[in-house]
């Protein structure tokens, strides 16, 4: 079974062609590209940060103290207290 020909290909469009109708296939060929349009949008978004996404340094308080965040750890099978 070796690859297919144009003529072969040609006759396959055909049937497609028949069974969902030109009209519906440029819409199914417009809605892709509109899809692709925007998911290269959504990377070149992602790609390039704004102002909005990065993050905000806090001040710290005047009287010298440090608001620290204590994230919890997980232990370990070797840490015995």
């Amino acid at each position: 079974m070796g690859s297919l020909s144009i003529w072969h290909w040609l006759i396959v469009l055909l049937i497609v062609a028949l069974v969902f109708g030109t009209k519906k296939l440029r819409n199914i060929g417009s809605d892709l590209g509109g899809a692709v349009k925007g998911f290269k949008e959504g990377m070149k978004e992602a790609e390039s940060p704004s102002a909005d996404t990065q993050p905000q340094q806090r001040e710290l308080p005047r009287n010298g103290a440090v608001d620290v965040e204590a994230k919890e750890k997980a232990p370990h099978s070797g840490d015995y207290r």
